[in-house]
């Protein structure tokens, strides 16, 4: 690696420490249990708190406040080594510290982080956040879900859909129409009338759960209020960026991660007295699939150079998203006509890379409503 792209990966030494800290987490823990969580469809609450105790579920959240205290870039690189292993998990993973933790701190007061933070933080709470409804998903402006002040608390009705994290997590950033205005709230399991549905069984990331969550004139503290009514918008649109980003890097770890399976494979397979490796064909797959896995690569990291709660850059996310996002479903399927019928068979993890892999077209942010966004503010760049 030569001294330029080091500084764009691992700008500081404490990002080379954080790397090899997860990296060797991710190789010794996540990887061992990945294939019996993908077949189960759950995720394993035991090795997520681990996460807890490396200081990783708090990332983003300075140091004074009981977090880790590093930037976008950090955040980068812990979801890009896990998703080589698992990404079912790595979805939990970021559900739980940029959906929520990332969201909640910046939006939340000081009696809001102290009840709170130090328990998801720790990983003995798990967190989620609520955004999509059934009828509403990129149309954020369109969702049904509304709450009424009555006294000291306000009163919830709708649901929420597709929430990673919905079946074992204690509490949720939720978002609401107070008025007709998005406002975001944190709702845990205490408040009365709020629930969550059985699993909703799924294709890919199945090392995350998904669920439900419903509102039958729930009863949420006024205490509980994030920011002020019609703040939701604002809350939710700084933590996209971040979002889109992590996202953007699990699509990187998993096709890094079937670079170097189909990389080994293809020297160690033979056909006609040589390795399948010598074959134009497969080289093809070999390159290219590099390639486009390294300028994915250099496209995060370098827009998470430039994101941090008071630096917007929905340009660099959106677009950084919309190339890399498509990246790990195509090398993964590269990975897998390489090594033929044993790449598709659950005896290597390509299968389940392949199908982990579709999520990040969908989630947080279709790749059209990537196209869409970047049109619009492109568009505004280049007016005289």
């Amino acid at each position: 690696m030569s001294t330029g792209s080091r500084a764009l990966f691992l700008p500081t030494s404490e990002h080379v420490l954080l790397r090899d800290m997860v990296a060797e987490f991710a190789r010794r823990e996540v990887d061992p249990q990945a294939a019996e969580h993908d077949r189960k469809g759950e995720l394993n609450v035991p090795l997520f708190r681990k996460l807890g105790e490396l200081g990783l579920l708090g990332i983003t959240v300075p140091e004074a406040d009981g977090g880790a205290g590093m930037d976008t870039v950090a955040a980068v690189i812990a979801h890009h080594e896990l998703a080589k292993y698992d990404p079912g998990f790595t979805l939990a993973y970021l559900a739980h510290s940029m959906l929520f933790v990332n969201n909640f701190y910046h939006c939340s007061n000081a009696e809001q982080r102290k009840r709170f933070l130090p328990k998801v933080m720790s990983g003995e709470w798990i967190a989620g956040m609520g955004m999509t409804e059934p009828g509403a998903g990129t149309d954020v402006l369109g969702m049904s879900t509304t709450a009424v002040r009555e006294g000291e608390h306000y009163i919830l009705r709708g649901s929420k859909t597709y929430i990673t994290n919905a079946c074992e997590a204690f509490c949720f950033l939720v978002y609401a129409k107070v008025n007709g205005r998005v406002t975001a709230f944190v709702i845990d399991r205490e408040c009365p009338g709020f629930s969550t549905t059985a699993h909703i069984d799924k294709l890919g990331m199945r090392g995350s759960t998904m669920a439900e969550l419903v509102f039958d004139d729930a009863r949420v503290p006024a205490s509980y209020l994030l920011g002020r009514e019609g703040d939701g918008i604002t809350h939710m649109m700084r933590n996209l960026e971040i979002e889109r980003l992590t996202l953007a890097a699990i699509s990187v770890g998993i096709a890094e991660r079937c670079v170097e399976i189909m990389v080994r494979f293809a020297n160690e397979r033979r056909a006609f007295g040589r390795p399948i490796a010598d074959f134009g064909q497969i080289q093809r797959y070999l390159a290219d699939g590099f390639a486009m896995t390294e300028a994915a690569k250099a496209l995060v990291y370098n827009v998470a150079r430039d994101i941090g709660p008071d630096v917007r850059n929905r340009v660099g996310s959106d677009a950084a998203k919309l190339f890399a996002g498509p990246v790990g479903k195509t090398v993964a399927d590269y990975a897998m006509q390489v090594m033929g019928g044993a790449g598709y068979c659950k005896e290597y993890p390509v299968e389940r890379l392949w199908r982990d892999a579709k999520l990040i077209e969908i989630g947080g942010g279709t790749l059209e409503a990537h196209q869409k966004n970047l049109a619009k503010d492109l568009s505004r760049l280049v007016q005289p």
